[in-house]
């Protein structure tokens, strides 16, 4: 890795820890506590999700990708009520994707199955070549600037999720991205980009919607060069993909 990626890491670092400081600071932070390395959940996350789920992108899609953090909870709920095909990446990505079909879970488990726990019950693990095509994509954020370069808990996993579904043409260059976060979240100064950030398209705040001004930036699949051998143990789906994919690849040895 060069010193550059590196400086740039530490940059991303400082911001993430100033925001999980001032969510912490200022009480907005809601349980799980402390908020300090995970996507936050906040004050204000049901009406941010509220205010996702009635834009024209996220009434008009059929399948729709969340991440499994807290503070998104209710945007996987109202898509189990919408009758919306739910995916839901596991933790970490370790057992890869699970698929919840509204149609095939109780009305009265929703609640439980927008869940993790209650995903891995209702819910089916598919592989990312058996997916359906996404419409909308959900993800949860430590911080994110006005252009739409997003930060995560800093281990790549929502990257990751983005590539391997772009390697198999479950999602495309257009695929809308929406992020919720509390208004504290969002960044007037610019965080500095890396090269396998995908950016999101609008933010979702208990007070606002927010177009992001771009550009915007999708990989068009797995960045192979950036990733060590230890990623690909500890997410074993990713020697699946590359054996599919007829990748061959040179380990590095560090991050």
């Amino acid at each position: 890795m060069s010193m550059d990626v590196r400086k740039v890491k530490e940059v991303r670092n400082r911001i993430r820890q100033a925001v999980w400081g001032k969510l912490m600071e200022t009480g907005v932070a809601r349980s799980p506590l402390p908020v300090y390395g995970r996507i936050p959940n906040f004050a204000g996350a049901e009406k941010a999700a509220y205010r996702l789920t009635r834009s024209r992108e996220f009434i008009y899609a059929r399948v729709v990708k969340v991440c499994p953090d807290s503070p998104q909870r209710t945007v996987r709920l109202e898509a189990l009520k919408q009758g919306k095909i739910l995916i839901m990446p596991t933790p970490r990505i370790r057992e890869g994707f699970l698929l919840l079909d509204p149609r095939r879970v109780p009305a009265s488990a929703y609640g439980y199955a927008s869940t993790i726990r209650g995903a891995f019950r209702y819910g089916v693990k598919v592989k990312p070549w058996d997916l359906p095509d996404v419409d909308l994509i959900v993800t949860g954020s430590v911080a994110v600037d006005l252009r739409g370069t997003r930060l995560g808990k800093g281990e790549g996993y929502s990257e990751l999720e983005y590539a391997i579904l772009r390697e198999f043409n479950k999602v495309g260059e257009d695929t809308p991205i929406f992020t919720t976060v509390h208004d504290l979240q969002v960044l007037s100064d610019i965080i500095p980009r890396l090269p396998w950030d995908v950016t999101v398209d609008v933010i979702f705040t208990p007070s606002r919607m927010i177009k992001c001004s771009g550009p915007k930036q999708r990989t068009r699949g797995i960045l192979w060069d950036y990733l060590s051998e230890d990623n690909v143990k500890e997410i074993p789906l990713l020697k699946e993909v590359a054996e599919r994919k007829g990748v061959r690849i040179a380990w590095r040895t560090t991050n």
